[in-house]
């Protein structure tokens, strides 16, 4: 008589697993089948699903969906009246005009543009007068009908030299009379010197 009633119990035991299976097994599958659609237009809606499940947050259970964000275009008219009803409470200064308490005070006396530049003219460094050209000039080396060539002396060097021909490097023949040499000196800026003509060096 107990191995009948121990067998009816199992029984029993076993009818309310299977029950509690069933319907563990309905509330996982039924809402995957209500919320999707019955054919997936496209591959891309038919991953979306997969997608969402695997972009689910760790705690939630499978099959539930998480709340869309609020995309409704509509235009709330209230909070827009709410939002023009504010009043802008500063400090009653106009930010749009200086004001003489703003102003930065002048700590020396302005200068002008004017000032700078007779400042710049009276304060620009002398460009030093060119040292006198030590070259003699003490003869004519041209025969006639040839480029007037001169002879210079520095010492004991003799140079031989015409218009536009530089002597030692440095001085330049400028223009040759026939009573003086004009020479620039290449080193200093300035106007060209004058060497007049020495008879017998």
């Amino acid at each position: 008589m107990q191995l009948g009633l121990e067998n009816k119990k199992q029984t029993k035991w076993a009818a309310a697993l299977g029950v509690v299976a069933v319907l563990a097994m309905a509330y996982e599958v039924v809402p995957f089948f209500a919320g999707g659609p019955a054919e997936p237009a496209s591959s891309a809606q038919a991953a979306a699903p997969t997608a969402t499940r695997a972009t689910a947050r760790p705690g939630t259970k499978a099959g539930k969906k998480a709340h869309a964000e609020n995309l409704d275009p509509t235009l709330k008219l209230d909070l827009l009246a709410t939002s023009e009803q504010t009043q802008y409470q500063g400090s009653g200064r106009n930010i749009f005009v200086s004001q003489a308490e703003d102003l930065p005070q002048p700590v020396a006396p302005g200068q002008t543009d004017a000032q700078k530049a007779e400042e710049i003219k009276y304060h620009t460094p002398a460009v030093p007068a060119a040292p006198p050209i030590p070259l003699k000039f003490f003869g004519f080396a041209s025969k006639a009908g040839e480029p007037k060539k001169i002879f210079l002396v520095q010492g004991t060097d003799v140079f031989v030299a015409g218009e536009g021909e530089i002597v030692n490097r440095r001085y330049k023949v400028v223009r040759i009379s026939p009573t003086s040499v004009e020479m620039q000196d290449m080193v200093y800026s300035g106007p060209p010197q004058n060497i007049p003509l020495t008879q017998g060096g």
